[in-house]
């Protein structure tokens, strides 16, 4: 099972996509053991102390697919659920400053906490989904799929050109161009779709 990121995918006014779509998409991949489900509480990570938190619409694979067509690309997902793409900035920052890769800031034990997971067939419109992150009772990040640089269908075909996407392997899809920002030992975050809560766990 693959666990495959987008970064910077996000825009704060839709008027901004059209510049933004290039051609390129910023990918990298985590590791299995990253993963967390069932909303169990992540124990703080000690390799970093400076915990970066993204909510992002996690989308689920459910058929084999290489090499797919933009317009085929919806029929490989089973499943959409919420999750965090967690990042350790100072790890980041220090692997930067080598130009080394993003693996060890963003392939640590916890870094992607996931839950909610629904049919495809839930959403009316995969290209408008609500999706909203709170922290302590406070809203940090709120952000709708229309304001996705790359939506689902031209993700996962980019995507398949390099790897053969196989059932089960899971897509963060990216997080709202606002609100990213530090968690800290004790937090506790609440991720909802459409105002559901889904995701809901404590850093402990």
């Amino acid at each position: 099972m693959k666990i495959i990121g987008i970064g910077k995918n996000y825009v704060n006014a839709t008027s901004e996509i059209a510049d933004l779509k290039t051609g390129h998409q910023l990918i990298f991949l985590k590791a299995e053991s990253t993963l967390v489900t069932d909303n169990k509480d992540i124990v703080f990570p000690k390799i970093t102390n400076e915990l970066i938190y993204e909510v992002e619409l996690v989308a689920k694979i459910g058929t084999t697919g290489k090499d797919i067509a933009v317009a085929d690309a919806a029929k490989h997902i089973a499943e959409i659920g919420i999750g965090i793409d967690y990042t350790a900035k100072d790890v980041l920052t220090a692997s930067r400053n080598s130009k080394g890769p993003w693996a060890l800031a963003k392939g640590f034990d916890g870094a992607s906490p996931v839950a909610g997971f629904k049919p495809i067939t839930a959403f009316a419109d995969i290209n408008s989904i609500n999706f909203s992150l709170t922290i302590n009772g406070e809203t940090k990040q709120a952000g709708n799929t229309s304001h996705m640089i790359y939506n689902f269908n031209e993700i996962i075909a980019f995507v398949s050109q390099f790897m053969t996407l196989e059932p089960g392997d899971l897509i963060f899809t990216g997080t709202p161009a606002s609100g990213a920002g530090l968690n800290v030992k004790g937090d506790r975050l609440q991720a909802s779709i459409e105002g559901e809560l889904l995701l809901d766990f404590k850093l402990i």
